[in-house]
């Protein structure tokens, strides 16, 4: 499966980089294949890998606000793999860009 999700902190100013950074650095670390955005994160595994490492990513969170915010958008797929980047070179296929192999 694939999950794209943020975890936005509330209360704790307009910038929450430094937030983000700690959840990238326990998405990192869980050795799940996953690609950052500018508006969130996209990773790819087992359902109870993702949401165990979402789980774990809220709870570093909470252990320094009050307050978040998760938006959380699967697609499941059986058997499916290597996703995060078959999805987009497919797009750019039927677009007619070079594809990046």
């Amino acid at each position: 499966m694939i999950a794209q999700f943020s975890i936005v902190p509330l209360g704790v100013g307009v910038s929450v980089s430094s937030y983000v950074a700690k959840v990238i650095k326990i998405v990192d670390e869980s050795g799940l294949p996953y690609k950052l955005h500018a508006m969130g994160t996209i990773v790819e595994g087992q359902w109870d890998e993702v949401m165990g490492l979402i789980k774990k990513c809220r709870d570093a969170l909470m252990q320094e606000v009050e307050r978040i915010v998760i938006d959380i958008k699967i697609d499941d797929r059986k058997a499916a793999r290597g996703r995060i980047e078959a999805k987009v070179r497919s797009v750019e296929e039927k677009l007619g860009r070079p594809v990046k192999k």
